[in-house]
């Protein structure tokens, strides 16, 4: 499936463009570098500049086709919105056929730069994420689409108009190559609440459990198909693992037997790794102060940090805005590669890593946009 409209450039169109953005040569971006100018520029010099292929994971939250500057004030008092007067922070006055390639032009280079294991996160809202949507799977490829995440982005609204609120975003999560990517499954713990209602029964040593069945769906003509104790596994099932093992499980005690002979393996609240982490968030809500207009959670960005790219990775935001991504990169010890071309966002990233010390002699700002 593909998304036709005017305008629409071929890929090697795009690559040909990059390929003759020229490069100082006095200039060298490597890694932890934050730099200023046009991201089509940017990414067309990481090409050149050994990045290709090298970059473990991309997030960006470009504008979203709002029609809108987005302008900030010394006199706010709560959520950056447009006050009458102040600084520019960005413009997103992009829409319609002209967004969709401005945007398919830059997800193009930045997926030459994802490495065989690499991943890549679009955050965007529903307005005009469905064309986004199928642009990625042009790009990526319909098999490397892994996930649409719903996040809570407010409180419900109760604005005067006819329809229902809008309290919610989206992300589309692609790998460059699905089931190669990192992932770092990641968990979540229990609530005590969680923990008391999942684990509601108590052994000898006061240790909470529950009890899961020893047999799973599909059919084995092997070993996990074979009678264990006088019983077969249920039509169309099998044991979970070798009569054997289930023999040394019910001897340590750890298969809880029915009144009526049913067995079921006991699973501990005190061995539990956590839970997976589902495709609704709930928790990563905007903030009421934010530095710049339309700053993402940090906890949602260490998540996504933490979930898609090791220690040794590299972390990439083409529209780097207030630099949460880049924060989230660096506090869990990854490299990263950070651009914007307003001044204003340049500033508020200089500013926020640098109250928490996270710039260090080797973080290096450029300024491209002359």
């Amino acid at each position: 499936m593909e998304l036709y409209y005017r305008n629409k450039k071929s890929k090697d169109e795009i690559l040909k463009l990059a390929e003759e953005i020229a490069i100082d040569t006095n200039i060298s971006i490597e890694s932890n570098t934050i730099v200023q100018g046009e991201n089509f520029n940017i990414l067309s010099i990481l090409l050149k500049c050994g990045f290709k292929g090298k970059i473990d994971l991309i997030y960006i939250d470009p504008p979203f086709s709002t029609n809108l500057d987005f302008v900030v004030s010394q006199n706010r008092i709560s959520t950056i919105s447009k006050p009458k007067s102040g600084i520019v922070a960005y413009s997103d006055k992009l829409c319609d056929e002209e967004y969709i390639e401005y945007m398919r032009e830059r997800i193009i280079l930045m997926r030459e730069l994802l490495s065989e294991q690499g991943s890549f996160y679009f955050h965007i809202d529903t307005k005009i994420g469905h064309y986004i949507k199928i642009i990625l799977d042009e790009i990526f490829g319909k098999k490397n689409f892994i996930n649409d995440i719903t996040r809570k982005k407010s409180n419900p609204k109760n604005f005067e108009r006819k329809a229902y609120g809008n309290e919610k975003d989206v992300i589309y999560f692609y790998a460059k190559n699905k089931g190669n990517h990192i992932w770092n499954d990641v968990r979540v713990s229990y609530s005590n609440v969680e923990l008391d209602e999942k684990y509601y029964k108590t052994d000898a040593n006061g240790r909470r459990y529950n009890t899961v069945p020893i047999h799973a769906p599909g059919e084995s003509q092997g070993d996990t198909g074979r009678e264990w104790k006088g019983m077969l596994p249920p039509e169309g099932r099998h044991w979970r693992t070798s009569p054997k093992e289930l023999s040394i499980l019910d001897a340590k005690g750890l298969i809880e037997w029915s009144a009526n002979g049913n067995p079921r393996l006991k699973r501990f609240a005190d061995e539990h790794q956590g839970k997976k982490i589902q495709d609704i968030w709930l928790d990563f809500k905007d903030y009421a102060y934010p530095d710049y207009p339309t700053q993402k959670n940090l906890e949602m960005l260490e998540l996504i940090v933490k979930q898609s790219s090791n220690e040794d990775s590299i972390v990439l935001d083409a529209f780097a805005g207030s630099g949460t991504t880049l924060l989230a990169a660096k506090k869990n010890n990854r490299a990263f590669i950070g651009m914007d071309k307003e001044k204003y966002a340049i500033k508020v990233m200089e500013n926020k890593l640098g109250d928490l010390d996270l710039i260090s002699k080797n973080t290096t700002f450029l300024n491209l946009s002359e």
